[in-house]
């Protein structure tokens, strides 16, 4: 038994998905773009943002976090 996706919970892109059902441009059955990219990567959340970053972007984040960590003691 395959399960069907869940459609957007935002209001504009469930607005989009039934005009493109209508139009005949998507199924109901077709996954959302943001699922197919996922799983397609079989990434999600943060490993998915580490892998877009180029290295000195991932570099700038860590030396905010290692700044925001002594500031605490």
């Amino acid at each position: 038994m395959s399960k069907t996706p869940k459609r957007p919970r935002d209001p504009n892109q469930l607005a989009k998905l039934m005009v493109d059902i209508a139009a005949g441009e998507a199924s109901e059955t077709e996954e959302t773009t943001f699922t197919k990219r996922a799983s397609v990567a079989g990434l999600k959340g943060g490993p998915a943002r580490a892998a877009s970053l180029t290295p000195s972007q991932r570099s700038e984040i860590a030396r905010i976090a290692a700044e925001a960590r002594w500031k605490k003691s």
